[in-house]
């Protein structure tokens, strides 16, 4: 009977799931919307509930499952097992792991959703064959995560890669921490469409801007030049702390590829002074990072 874990990506919108084996490769794979506006208690339910149901998928198959891996935004105490805060979902000290274990039975794992995603590019994909390699993904929100010889460091209280909230512009926009000019607030894929609509007047999703850009639109081409600057600041600041060997840079963003890329590595390279410029590639595991990543933490757990 083969093993698989159950792999399970919380997100805000939705759960990307897999039963995932011992060789890494996904042998169902399921999508399921979260429902974070029905309250953080039936976002629980729900987990738990698809969580279960995938272990009667894979025994129905004639699989085995073994263990559950989970990863989920926000602030998430790892070793403990808990959601200590996650504004997408809601979640304020869930012992998310403890419920999942007494659900199914099964031993589980609980992980930050970028630094799992950090992981699973770190060791199976854009970073493949680095010992330090640091993610950056760069979607509704900016996060990061720092992977040394294929462990991912989630900091004292769980908190740590939040590059998005390091400050580049001290009188720059408010950002949802509190602080104002953070990363995130300028660079993120929603912050440059809200930049762009308070700037034209016109409703446009990030990816739009950039084709308005490439188009010749003048105010989102400053929008898009403003977002690279930010970027490229941020992106100083880390390799400055981490002296990375590859930069993998991955979220909705990443999906402008070279319209990104290109001007990124050009902007960063030129606010270097002693430090070594790493590699900048793009993501390759796609949306199922997250997933992927959830499936090292319960392949670990299990084993």
């Amino acid at each position: 009977m083969t093993d698989v874990v159950i792999a399970m990506d919380i997100g805000g919108t939705g759960m990307k799931c897999a039963l995932v084996d011992r060789q890494y490769a996904i042998v169902h794979a399921e999508r399921h919307p979260t429902g974070a506006d029905r309250g953080p208690d039936a976002v629980v339910a729900t987990i738990l509930d698809v969580a279960a149901g995938l272990a009667e998928t894979a025994r129905a198959a004639g699989l085995n499952p073994i263990a559950v891996g989970l990863a989920v935004p926000g602030v998430i105490d790892e070793a403990a097992g808990i959601a200590v805060w996650s504004a997408n979902v809601g979640f304020r000290g869930v012992p998310l792991r403890d419920l999942v274990e007494a659900r199914l039975g099964l031993p589980a794992a609980l992980g930050h959703d970028v630094r799992a995603g950090g992981l699973a590019e770190a060791r199976h994909g854009g970073g493949r064959g680095a010992r330090r390699a640091w993610f950056v993904a760069i979607g509704t929100g900016i996060a990061a995560a720092y992977v040394i010889d294929g462990r991912v460091d989630p900091g004292a209280h769980g908190a740590s890669g939040e590059i998005g909230h390091v400050v580049v512009r001290p009188d720059g926009p408010q950002c949802g921490c509190g602080a104002r000019g953070c990363v995130e607030a300028i660079a993120s894929a929603s912050a440059v469409a809200r930049r762009y609509f308070e700037q034209s007047g016109v409703g446009a999703t990030a990816r739009d801007v950039v084709a308005l850009a490439r188009g010749g639109d003048a105010i989102a081409s400053a929008v898009w030049a403003e977002t690279i600057d930010a970027l490229a600041d941020g992106l100083r600041i880390g390799i400055t702390l981490h002296d990375p060997e590859v930069i993998i840079i991955g979220g909705g963003l990443a999906e402008a590829g070279d319209e990104l890329l290109d001007p990124l590595i050009a902007a960063v390279r030129e606010r270097l002074t002693f430090q070594t410029m790493p590699h900048v590639v793009r993501a390759t595991l796609g949306d199922e990072a997250g997933c992927l990543g959830a499936a090292l933490l319960g392949l670990e757990v299990a084993s």
